[in-house]
């Protein structure tokens, strides 16, 4: 059976990090004690504003004070932010931001709002990052949010260029990400985004995950990603199963940054679970359901 690479740049327990916030702001020291958190639990790496991070509401300045602060508590680790705008111009804008704070690479997806009117738009655009970027790219799939997936042949088409190091698939569909892994080589660094589907993915050879649970429980899923790549499939099946898809489907349900806030808030990580327009603060029924999620799986892994 098929085994996450042991060699991965990035390792296999990446965290899309939440970028708190204090009085309207970001708190760039929330940041790096998050970073400090994860990486101290099982962690390899950390992947900051993207969607759980709320890029999409961050100023540019902003992004910028969340990369470095990132970057600055990651101790070496590796550091993978979003880069994601509607342009190629504003892509790279963000790569050069991330690779002035000295991120080692960036995650890029398809342009959102409006979508290619051909196939052939999005190798174009993929290409034109790809072939002006500073820093190597991890493709995500993130149909939900863009309007449209990366599908099999454009990972394909793309998927030999130098600077492109894999992709992040957040598409839900199981079967799609299978045909990436069929179609690739042992070189491409396969994350499943979608948390409730992390098993099965190792289990058939992708590398890891990057996943909004990974916030407030890194060792759970750590663990997870080890026994599904050293076979030990009960192992795998039981964190699956029991822990990480009821914390994945709560998520779902209320919202990745407002629940993964919560939860961090809970956990003593972080002191506020603020987060920005559109997105609104979890009602306290809301919290109570979290609390109970959350105390059915403190114990299972060392914390």
């Amino acid at each position: 059976m098929p085994t996450a690479p042991a060699n991965s740049a990035y390792g296999t327990t990446l965290v899309p990090t939440v970028t708190p916030f204090s009085n309207g702001s970001v708190d760039a020291e929330a940041v790096a004690d998050l970073s400090a958190f994860v990486l101290d639990h099982g962690a390899d790496g950390l992947v900051p504003c993207g969607t759980t991070g709320e890029f999409a509401s961050l100023t540019l300045d902003e992004y910028e004070t969340t990369v470095s602060a990132s970057v600055d508590a990651a101790d070496a680790a590796p550091v993978l932010p979003g880069a994601v705008d509607s342009s190629v111009a504003g892509t790279l804008e963000r790569i050069e931001v991330a690779a002035d704070c000295g991120a080692d690479a960036v995650l890029v997806a398809l342009p959102y709002f409006h979508g290619a009117n051909d196939p052939a738009g999005n190798e174009r655009f993929l290409r034109a990052v790809l072939e002006e970027t500073e820093l190597p790219i991890i493709l995500y799939n993130i149909p939900s949010c863009v309007g449209q997936s990366i599908d099999a042949d454009l990972v394909e088409a793309v998927a030999d260029h130098p600077n492109l190091a894999g992709m992040k698939d957040s598409s839900g569909d199981l079967t799609h990400l299978l045909e990436i892994i069929r179609r690739t080589g042992e070189d491409f660094h396969l994350f499943q985004g979608w948390d409730s589907q992390l098993v099965p993915a190792v289990s058939m050879g992708a590398t890891g995950g990057i996943n909004a649970v990974s916030n407030y429980f890194p060792a759970v899923m750590s663990e997870a990603i080890g026994a599904a790549a050293a076979n030990d499939i009960g192992r795998a099946r039981d964190l699956q199963l029991d822990h990480i898809a009821p914390l994945f489907n709560t998520s779902l349900e209320y919202g990745f940054a407002p629940t993964t806030k919560v939860a961090l808030v809970e956990r003593g990580v972080i002191d506020d679970d603020a987060v920005r327009p559109p997105l609104v603060e979890l009602n306290d029924e809301q919290v109570t359901a979290v609390r109970d999620v959350l105390d059915a799986t403190l114990g299972v892994a060392a914390e």
